[in-house]
């Protein structure tokens, strides 16, 4: 009998899964960060539950103002483990805009009625968080050209503070070639948005989305699975702009991450 015991305890100190963790990405302000450990734990950031797939991958965004450190909690049900992160902190640029339209920085009582329902339909694209799983597969660059407009800088439009710019802006001749950043699902194809005219937003799984504003053409429809590379616009000057440009952004689960920080 004691024999038999002692071989169960042995399997038991044996067979205890590993709490082995990966990380990759800047721990900065903006930063996007994408984990892997062992599929049957629990991961827990700044106290959030995040999706882990049956691969063990799970990710999660760095917000433009984080100050404090990230802490990561993986456990089971017997076990917790932690794990703290000090994020970095990035000097961000001050963009003046000026020669925008009166109406694009100031709308009017019927522009803001739209522009509020327009709202619901990007906020509903923002807090989709299903169980696809391409989000970790790596983003590239969607167009040509030179960029204009950074992450996380302070804009000023038309001599009027406004809240930071959360994307990038890549300066290119309207018709260039907008290309999918990475595979994933359309979840918002609009030809006409007063801020951002034609709009794509396409969900890479797991709370991750891409947008990409001031179209000329849309060349998908929403609830196509598109390729990464996969041509789907072209660059305009639609909605409020100031000439063609392609506003390019990532949110994971409605935090705004810094495009040039993930496909580098």
């Amino acid at each position: 009998m004691n024999i038999i015991i002692k071989y169960f305890f042995i399997i038991l100190i044996f067979t205890k899964p590993s709490f082995s963790l990966d990380l990759k990405g800047d721990f900065q302000q903006g930063g996007l960060i994408i984990g892997k450990t062992n599929p049957i734990f629990e991961v827990f950031v700044q106290g959030e539950k995040v999706k882990i797939n049956k691969e063990g991958f799970f990710i999660f965004g760095i917000p433009r103002d984080q100050i404090k450190d990230i802490v990561i909690k993986i456990q089971n049900k017997s076990d917790i483990n932690q794990i703290v992160k000090k994020v970095k902190k990035r000097k961000f640029k001050i963009q003046r805009i000026n020669g925008l339209p009166k109406r694009k920085v100031s709308p009017n009582e019927e522009d803001m009625k739209r522009i509020r329902e327009e709202g619901k339909l990007i906020v509903k694209a923002k807090n989709v968080n299903s169980d696809l799983s391409y989000f970790f597969k790596g983003f590239i660059r969607p167009a040509n050209g030179i960029t204009t407009g950074v992450f996380g800088s302070q804009r000023i439009l038309n001599g009027k503070p406004r809240r930071p710019h959360f994307g990038i802006d890549i300066a290119a001749a309207k018709g260039t070639k907008v290309i999918n950043s990475n595979t994933g699902k359309v979840i918002l194809a609009e030809k006409n948005l007063f801020f951002t005219g034609g709009t794509i937003i396409v969900e890479h799984g797991h709370g991750l989305i891409s947008i990409y504003s001031h179209l000329e053409k849309i060349l998908v429809k929403k609830g196509d699975i598109i390729n990464k590379g996969k041509w789907i616009a072209t660059v305009g000057s639609t909605g409020r702009s100031t000439g063609p440009h392609l506003d390019f952004r990532l949110y994971c689960r409605n935090i705004p991450v810094d495009p040039d920080l993930v496909i580098k």
